[in-house]
């Protein structure tokens, strides 16, 4: 006879079996929980690096720039150069 009281072997090891299977759909998730949350920490990180790099770049860029005016306003001065002609490659230079 079985007693209602107290689970068998059977009920035992089905009880066992649910648990670990929990524990396992629960581990599972939070393994990806944690991926997740590491790949969003490391877009983040990268973020700033993208940042950073353009705003570097125009520092070269500015002295070209420069260097390109001087010329532009040697070749005025020199009458190569007309106002209107000089007015247009400034603002071709200085993108407006």
């Amino acid at each position: 006879m079985m007693r209602m009281g107290r689970p068998g072997l059977l009920g035992t090891m089905a009880r066992t079996a649910v648990i670990a299977g929990t524990a396992t759909e629960v581990a599972g998730e939070v393994a990806n929980h944690n991926q997740q949350r590491m790949m969003q920490q490391q877009a983040m990180q990268q973020q700033p690096v993208q940042q950073q790099a353009p705003a570097q770049a125009p520092a070269v860029d500015e002295s070209s720039i420069i260097d390109q005016l001087k010329e532009l306003a040697a070749l005025k001065e020199q009458g190569i150069l007309t106002d209107e002609e000089f007015a247009a490659q400034k603002a071709k230079l200085l993108g407006s």
